[in-house]
């Protein structure tokens, strides 16, 4: 398990044939939304997909007077991004029916390396060399010419909410000081998990198994409860975060999305906690209910 955790943790080909999926065999689930895959670098030369869409489609006059809400998307630990695309926009439409002319979404999500098109092979610390890229990425949009006061989020799901939070603590302190604080204002955690370790303990609490004593041997850690702590600096403007966890979810115990409340209101952050009723693991954003709160919490900036 040590040597090989890498494969356990992330599977970039499951359900078989993955790596193949393509936008366009589910553009008809969109709902006229439009996807584009662009290309990206990270910071080692390992060349990143990204799938792109922006909501509601304007005209250059109107972009100078629309402030700009742009969300990076970070995947759970299993399959491609095409799959998700549907789900994701679902939030986008519900964002457009409700945006203001003064007011745009671009939604970025990111695939890691080794994952659908992308090249390399997943491990932490390559998934944040991707993030980062991602991130930069969707700051140079947010910066470009004529954009009037823009907005960053970092949407992480599952395995991908630890890769949000990392994203943000990681941010370096010059440009947090530039821009007079962090400039991720939220972090939107779906269904997430405290650290890699907090699981196993979790998922193996037998005091008999091996399972719980393997935290030194970890590469793996994914700990938002430490990036959390990092993200409270006191020199910088805190992101509101919103927790979303599944009801019902048969992977992550409910106690993970509590543990990082109790963590964010010990830090002094703004953070809000919703349970998903009736919602599996990968449900949240297809409930109702779910699909409203990211809704609701999106259109929180302005």
């Amino acid at each position: 398990m040590v040597i090989f955790q890498n494969k356990i943790i992330y599977m970039p080909s499951v359900p078989p044939f993955s790596r193949s999926e393509r936008i366009e065999d589910y553009a008809n689930q969109c709902g006229g939304i439009t996807w584009k895959e662009e290309r990206i670098m990270a910071a080692d030369g390992v060349e990143i997909a990204l799938a792109v869409a922006s909501v509601p489609g304007i005209n250059e006059e109107m972009r100078k007077e629309a402030s700009h809400v742009a969300i990076v998307y970070f995947q759970g630990n299993g399959g491609a991004l095409p799959p998700r695309i549907p789900s994701l926009s679902m939030v986008l439409k519900a964002l457009q029916r409700e945006a203001s002319p003064s007011k745009r979404y671009t939604l970025v999500a990111l695939s890691y390396r080794g994952y659908w098109t992308s090249r390399g092979r997943p491990s932490e610390r390559g998934i944040r060399l991707d993030a980062a890229a991602a991130v930069s990425y969707t700051m140079r949009k947010l910066r470009e010419p004529n954009e009037q006061p823009s907005r960053l989020v970092l949407w992480g799901q599952s395995i991908g909410a630890g890769v949000a939070t990392s994203a943000a603590a990681a941010l370096p302190t010059s440009v947090q000081e530039k821009d007079g604080g962090s400039p991720v204002s939220g972090l939107l955690l779906e269904t997430p998990f405290v650290s890699v370790r907090a699981m196993l303990m979790a998922i193996y609490p037998q005091k008999w198994l091996p399972y719980r004593y393997l935290g030194p041997f970890l590469r793996n850690h994914w700990d938002s409860r430490v990036a959390l702590r990092t993200i409270a600096n006191p020199r910088t403007r805190w992101p509101k975060t919103l927790i979303l966890q599944a009801a019902n979810d048969e992977l992550v115990p409910s106690s993970q999305g509590l543990e990082l409340e109790e963590t964010s209101q010990e830090l002094g952050l703004d953070v809000k906690r919703i349970v998903v009723s009736n919602a599996l693991h990968n449900e949240v954003t297809v409930k109702s209910q779910g699909r409203r709160a990211i809704v609701d919490f999106l259109n929180g900036f302005s």
